[in-house]
């Protein structure tokens, strides 16, 4: 059981409130490529590890133009293979997607490649439009295999522990790697949410909680307190542990980090309105002709993004790991630019005087 804990609680260095950890869409900027957008991701995970960043993880979607990231079980062996220490994992993978063999064996398969450094964060909903996730689930009815989420779960909690019972139609399927090749660790499982079932049914389960602030702010203290109303000691917590997902952006000009988030903005505004696409540079953002009703979405959207200098960021993340009692902030920068990225982590990690170079473990 403590070996389960150690790997969810993180530690906090510096003088950050919390332990500090990156949320990679793998975005992909006007004018870029996916291939440099993952090269980004190499050089992100690098200087998290570097700083004291808790863990990078990566999040699916699925046919947007602008995020690169609809495979993160490649994309977490990729990054395993140019890191040592931080923990990895999926922030998350959508579980209705996906057979539950399918994921322990892809999950067993990066827990043997990195022992002890694998996160398996799990979301209910599809990372997409529902014709794609109905392309992705070969079925017409998308929404129906989101009402399956707990018994998905059961079952891929079951393949992970390899310990289906005698008469179960499964007993005799292995996911491989796994246990039934002798004793292993497997990546401790987490779930994701932006509403309160997920919150509900990790707080039953006993298991670690991760909920989207960064696309849905209004919701965060609901879920946080029913989660924690929720909860019950397991194996693997006795006590909550919640993580939120925080857009955020430092420039050392606070404009530059304002041209900046605006472009995400404007990406998101795309999204929502049916029009995906590449993440727009600052200059086309800057020149966007918003409509009353685009101007009070943007607004409303960069109200819940911390940007500014170092000092505003520290401030506003501090704020609102006291406000929400989250136990871990993990920052996104879903923004054009990947130095701008790059930037703002070393940025972060400077002001809350991080660590440089190797970082102390336990």
């Amino acid at each position: 059981m403590s070996d389960v804990r150690g790997a969810i609680r993180g530690t906090a260095h510096g003088s950050a409130p919390v332990p500090l950890s990156v949320l990679d869409l793998v975005t992909v900027g006007s004018g870029s490529t996916a291939h440099a957008s993952l090269r980004t991701s190499v050089e992100l995970a690098r200087l998290a590890e570097s700083r004291g960043y808790q863990r990078h993880w990566v999040a699916e979607h699925h046919s947007m133009p602008g995020v690169a990231s609809s495979s993160p079980a490649v994309i977490l062996a990729h990054l395993a293979a140019h890191t040592r220490r931080i923990r990895l994992g999926s922030g998350g993978v959508m579980l209705p997607n996906h057979a539950p063999l399918a994921i322990a064996e892809q999950f067993g398969t990066l827990e043997a490649l990195a022992p002890g450094r694998i996160d398996l964060g799990l979301g209910r909903a599809p990372g997409t439009d529902g014709r794609t996730a109905a392309a992705l689930r070969g079925t017409d009815r998308p929404d129906a295999d989101a009402a399956e989420f707990p018994r998905q779960l059961a079952e891929l909690t079951r393949f992970l522990d390899d310990d289906f019972p005698d008469g179960h139609p499964y007993a005799s399927v292995h996911a491989v790697p796994g246990p039934v090749q002798g004793p292993a660790a497997r990546p401790p499982l987490w779930l994701l949410g932006s509403s309160g079932f997920s919150a509900r049914l990790a707080g039953e389960l006993g298991l670690p909680f991760a909920y989207a602030h960064h696309f849905s702010a209004a919701g965060t203290l609901p879920a946080l307190q029913l989660y924690r109303d929720s909860f019950r000691p397991s194996a693997v917590l006795d006590a909550p542990y919640t993580v939120i997902g925080v857009s955020a952006l430092a420039a050392e000009d606070p404009a530059r980090a304002r041209a900046q988030v605006l472009t995400g903005a404007l990406s998101m505004l795309r999204l929502r309105t049916g029009r995906p696409g590449l993440i727009p540079t600052p200059e086309e953002a800057a020149g966007y002709s918003f409509s009353p009703l685009e101007r009070e979405f943007v607004d409303g959207w960069l109200a819940n993004v911390v940007h500014g200098s170092p000092d505003e960021v520290r401030a506003g993340l501090d704020a609102l790991a006291a406000r929400t009692g989250a136990d871990e902030l993990m920052l996104t920068a879903n923004v054009h630019g990947g130095d701008a990225r790059l930037r703002s982590y070393a940025l972060v990690a400077d002001a809350y005087g991080m660590p440089e170079g190797e970082v102390p473990t336990g």
